[in-house]
């Protein structure tokens, strides 16, 4: 696993980012769009195709179709674009393979410039894939065992961009390890003044 700052690796469309005037608070309002667009369309279709088209095949290669292009658009477009995150699999000379999560350095005046971009990617990064989830309960409760490849697939292939972009802004394997093991560090540590308290007041008292 590895994890790095690309400085030396220039995201596409961030040199004309430089030169242009930050005339809106979205930045990158064609790919904000389609960020949003294939993921909510596959939501709306697949919430809607029993409504309007008793066709369960042209449904389903619509839906996959859509996933399959929001996982390209998140993953290659959109990620690096919106918040300058990007994540992939190389392998070395060795034949080993290895999964790189990047991360850009920004600015404040970028940051700021681009807030509402970010806003709009880890939104719909974060809710979408909370639709599939419960799609997948819904499915097995009410037997609709048909339906149930295609939103697995859902669930899927948007939980692997939001886990490698989650990865990609906390750091790596190492990283989320040492959030956890700082957590339950501050944790113990406010059970033990919460025990000191008490100890103090019953002598007190």
């Amino acid at each position: 696993m590895q994890r790095q700052d690309s400085q030396d690796a220039p995201l596409f469309g961030e040199d004309d980012d430089h030169m242009k005037p930050k005339k809106s608070k979205i930045r990158h309002p064609l790919a904000s769009f389609f960020h949003l667009f294939f993921r909510t369309s596959a939501i709306l279709v697949y919430l809607l195709c029993d409504t309007f088209s008793s066709r369960f095949i042209a449904c389903m290669v619509t839906i996959i179709l859509l996933l399959s292009c929001d996982f390209w658009t998140v993953k290659n477009v959109s990620g690096r674009l919106l918040v300058g995150l990007r994540w992939w699999n190389q392998v070395d000379e060795d034949g080993k393979s290895h999964w790189v999560f990047e991360s850009k350095k920004q600015t404040h005046s970028l940051n700021t410039a681009g807030s509402a971009d970010s806003r709009i990617f880890w939104l719909g990064l974060i809710v979408c894939p909370i639709f599939w989830v419960i799609f997948v309960f819904s499915t097995i409760f009410s037997l609709k065992i048909k339906w149930l490849a295609v939103v697995i697939m859902g669930l899927i292939l948007q939980w692997a961009n939001l886990y490698g972009y989650v990865r990609c802004k906390v750091g790596g394997k190492s990283n989320l390890r040492d959030m956890a093991k700082n957590y339950i560090g501050v944790q113990i540590f406010k059970q033990a003044m919460k025990k000191l308290r008490d100890l103090e007041v019953e002598e007190d008292e």
